[in-house]
């Protein structure tokens, strides 16, 4: 037990448990303080980083608004088609994204293009996941889509660019 203390007769027992209580204040304080110096620290370099990152997400969002052109000039004859969005026959749960960028020979045909796009949306439309799966089943897909250009554009599209390439 106990011994009572010989000045006031309460039991030492309570002095332990005081012990533990301002060791634990103790380290809480010592805690907080080496936390609030490593954010001082620290927080200062945080702050410049993100104002960098800021600065890269701005200049990278106008590289994309300077890139390809929807409806290019006669500088570089490129027309960059709207995106393709469209469910695949089967299964009809199954959607495509295609954005495809189409070279003219000559001068770029608005009207030609226009009538491109919906075609390729027609076509995507028709198609089933199986027929579209794995390298080959892709290949195929693009020699459909350039002989479909082909024949829709009588020639003047020398080449089609395939930019992406989606299913969900």
């Amino acid at each position: 037990m106990a011994e009572p203390d010989a000045s006031t007769g309460q039991p030492k027992k309570k002095s332990g448990a005081l012990m533990t209580i301002i060791g634990i204040a103790v380290l809480t304080l010592l805690g907080a303080g080496g936390g609030w110096a490593v954010g001082t620290i620290v927080a200062p370099n945080i702050k410049g980083a993100k104002e960098v990152e800021q600065a890269k997400d701005a200049e990278a969002k106008k590289k994309a608004e300077e890139g390809l052109a929807r409806i290019s000039t006669e500088a570089n004859n490129v027309v960059q088609l709207e995106p393709i969005t469209s469910n695949l026959a089967y299964p009809s749960e199954n959607w495509v994204r295609l954005e495809v960028a189409l070279l003219f020979n000559g001068p770029p045909d608005v009207k030609v293009s226009e009538d491109i796009h919906q075609d390729i949306l027609a076509y995507i439309r028709t198609v089933s996941l199986q027929q579209i799966e794995g390298p080959r089943g892709f290949q195929y897909l693009k020699d459909d889509i350039k002989e479909r250009v082909d024949l829709r554009s009588q020639g003047r599209v020398s080449k089609v660019m395939f930019r992406t390439f989606v299913i969900e």
